[in-house]
């Protein structure tokens, strides 16, 4: 993967919705959420540094990583500015009070116009199976349109994450016989490109100090989800 140059990253930071205690960004595809044995740039070194500049802080800067996104997956990612905050918005998180809404581009036409999927799934190096002893993982869908591109049907649809389990809308959309566009890792597809064909473009959630509901929108609109 690409390595990437810190300061520029912090000039083109999209951020969606900041206060004393959350800052929501929009993460770019193909930057990781968390440092990793590659030392590749993170979003965490990323927001950290953005903070730092914008508030000329001296010091380390805390930021609390509440969720995560795939490093191919890009879209609304939340953080937390406290320690308070983190706790907060982790444990909302862990009992998928969450709402987290999601675009995906997924191979053929769709016949199912609205459907819910439901496996069992577990992480096994690295990689989501269906087996008898993983956790239900449920999520709902419907189809937003019908597409022919790269000289392929493909449908997109909107995804309404139910439990959030590890590679969970990639591995039950191949499950299901429709993987997302460029998705090797869970299907066949002979591809040259990085964007992965899926975006979490919508999430909502009660503010961990404020109590008041919190919805950020960000869809996507470049490479593969231009018109």
């Amino acid at each position: 993967m690409a390595k990437y140059n810190l300061s520029e990253k912090v000039k083109t930071l999209k951020v969606l919705y900041e206060d004393n205690h959350v800052i929501v960004i929009e993460k770019e595809e193909n930057i990781l959420c968390q440092k990793d044995i590659t030392e590749d740039l993170d979003v965490l070194t990323i927001v950290k540094a953005y903070l730092k500049e914008k508030y000329d802080k001296p010091g380390n800067v805390y930021l609390g990583l509440v969720h995560r996104l795939d490093r191919r997956v890009g879209g609304v990612l939340v953080l937390a500015k406290t320690s308070k905050a983190a706790s907060r918005l982790s444990e909302d998180f862990r009992l998928d009070k969450i709402t987290k809404t999601y675009l995906a581009l997924v191979l053929g036409k769709v016949i199912d116009k609205e459907k819910r999927l439901i496996n069992n799934l577990e992480k096994v190096n690295k990689e989501a199976i269906e087996s008898e002893t993983g956790k239900e993982s449920i999520l709902d869908f419907k189809v937003v349109k019908y597409l022919n591109k790269y000289n392929k049907d493909l449908t997109l649809v909107e995804v309404n994450l139910i439990t959030g389990r590890y590679n969970q809308i990639r591995k039950q959309f191949a499950l299901y016989n429709h993987p997302i566009l460029n998705d090797y890792k869970y299907s066949n597809q002979e591809t040259n490109r990085l964007q992965l064909g899926l975006w979490c473009y919508k999430i909502g959630f009660f503010h961990p100090v404020l109590k008041e509901y919190i919805e950020i929108i960000n869809k996507p609109n470049k490479g593969i989800w231009s018109e």
